[in-house]
């Protein structure tokens, strides 16, 4: 975490395994407090699971599945922080052309292997993040060209994590009746 004294953090207000998220800090520091408080949050929605169970469609007629939204978070990670911001040539997960939707869809493969791709991704995005002298720092977006800061790399990924989360809540609550995490 950071070197904020420990009064200056909020109170955790779900199961307390998380790292609270700080009250005061630098803009940096409260970006990626949310980022990872949400990270740690889809995980625990997928703890204590059956590894067969994280594939279940439960809420028809969505497709999404635990397991899908783990594939496609760790897409996501690779996507903005490596691919579009760092710039490294590295293949797309979960994703051809061809087959665009193959995060959700084949959920053939390991969850184990998919946890850690997902936990490998988002090491990788922590210091991708750290390395960076400043949020102002840009990427190049692919598709358009365009700049892209890594503060707004970060701002979209707790968006896309606080609505998968949502996702995870019916989910989970689908598949055992657990809430609140």
């Amino acid at each position: 975490m950071s070197d904020i004294p420990a009064e200056n953090y909020a109170q955790s207000w779900s199961d307390g395994s998380r790292a609270p998220i700080p009250l005061v800090g630098s803009e940096r520091e409260i970006l990626t407090a949310f980022l990872d408080w949400h990270r740690h949050t889809f995980e625990l929605k997928c703890s204590g699971i059956p590894p067969e169970r994280l594939s279940e469609r439960s809420i028809a007629p969505s497709g999404l599945s635990l397991h899908g939204l783990l594939r496609h978070l760790a897409g996501a990670e690779r996507w903005w922080f490596r691919q579009q911001f760092a710039g490294e040539d590295v293949p797309l997960l979960y994703y051809t052309d061809d087959d665009p939707d193959q995060d959700f869809d084949s959920l053939d493969g390991d969850v184990a292997e998919a946890f850690a791709v997902w936990r490998d991704e988002c090491a990788r995005s922590r210091a991708v993040v750290a390395a960076a002298p400043s949020l102002e720092v840009t990427g190049i977006q692919r598709a358009s060209g365009e700049p892209v800061s890594l503060r707004r790399i970060l701002v979209g990924m707790i968006a896309e994590y606080a609505r998968h989360n949502g996702h995870a809540d019916l989910l989970r609550e689908r598949i055992d009746g657990a809430t609140g995490f």
